[in-house]
């Protein structure tokens, strides 16, 4: 289902889309990761696959450190880098247990990959001397992004750890969610003050970095992805965030299909789209706020369907009058 203003790309992966990322720089290079075990990195400018790789299992994530090279991590706990003028790719190293989640730093060389065995690896891929650092978390990691040379890491149990890349000898600070169930995604603010967490529970928080008393009193939780139906309201876990890079402003993605944009200093919606064929599995605006890419995938979240909805990425022409604080 797509609506005027937004086109379904072509050569599609066959199995879960687990992520989607544009480039840094470029409007246009959008990199897909699926259970198919396949990276995919398309011009969605032209409405072309340009090149895939693969690893052994389901990629989880993946994310660019510039626009020629790419990073993924999966199932198979292997980190892989490929570089897309060559059409290669390295394996750069491992974790002990699956892979789920591959952030790039660019203020240090540095790709972050989280995992389901607590730790965090950190890669120094400027100087290509492999890990430069380890960090224990508390737990599984679920979620993580990067905010400068801050390190913020969702895990199971609800925990939140902020780390400064610059001094890894101990977290920064560490926090719990506000939320009251399970972390799905966290993301930052552009202009670096904050974060934004999601639950299960059709939830999302605003949080900010500075622990001083007046700022954290700012900081505060609004419901969301929920649908009244019959007088019964249904409640969705809210499962993708991505940030509107010039606005400040922030998409989340729900397991009700929908997408909706938020102004989170002025604390109201700024817009909701159509209803998507299934769960929002991934959000990504591109570098000038231009285009929004949606994964819509089935996440197994009411279990095996004999005829699951079919997956999807769509590319969505987005103005300012939906991104834009009013």
């Amino acid at each position: 289902m797509e609506g005027p203003n937004e086109f379904e790309l072509s050569t599609l992966p066959t199995d879960g889309i687990s992520t989607v990322r544009f480039g840094p720089t470029s409007t246009g290079f959008l990199l897909a990761s699926s259970w198919d075990k396949s990276v995919r990195l398309y011009d969605v400018n032209s409405n072309v696959l340009r090149v895939q790789y693969h690893h052994a299992a389901a990629v989880l994530d993946c994310c660019f450190s510039d626009e020629v090279h790419g990073f993924s991590g999966g199932l198979d706990k292997f980190v892989k880098m490929f570089d897309f003028n060559a059409s290669s790719d390295t394996v750069l190293g491992a974790h002990h247990d699956a892979i789920r989640c591959v952030n790039h730093c660019p203020a240090l060389g540095l790709v972050c990959t989280g995992s389901w065995d607590k730790t965090v690896k950190l890669w120094d891929v400027r100087n290509n001397r492999g890990v430069a650092g380890t960090l224990d978390q508390q737990e599984k990691v679920y979620t993580m992004d990067v905010s400068q040379e801050k390190l913020i890491v969702g895990s199971k149990g609800r925990h939140v750890l902020i780390w400064d890349l610059r001094n890894t000898s101990q977290p920064l600070w560490r926090r719990e969610s506000t939320l009251k169930y399970q972390t799905r995604s966290i993301r930052c603010f552009p202009n670096g003050q904050g974060y934004v967490l999601s639950s299960i529970e059709g939830r999302v928080a605003v949080e900010f970095f500075d622990p001083s008393p007046d700022a954290q009193k700012t900081k505060y939780a609004f419901k969301c992805h929920r649908i009244k139906e019959n007088g019964k309201e249904t409640i969705y876990p809210v499962t993708a965030i991505s940030f509107h890079l010039i606005h400040n402003t922030f998409a989340t993605g729900g397991c009700d299909g929908f997408v909706n944009v938020w102004d989170a200093f002025n604390r109201k919606r700024l817009a909701q789209f159509h209803r998507y064929p299934t769960t929002i599995a991934s959000l990504s605006f591109n570098c000038d706020g231009s285009l929004l890419a949606i994964a819509s995938s089935y996440m197994l979240e009411e279990g095996e369907k004999e005829s699951p909805p079919r997956d999807t990425i769509i590319i969505r022409h987005v103005t300012d009058m939906e991104t834009k604080p009013k």
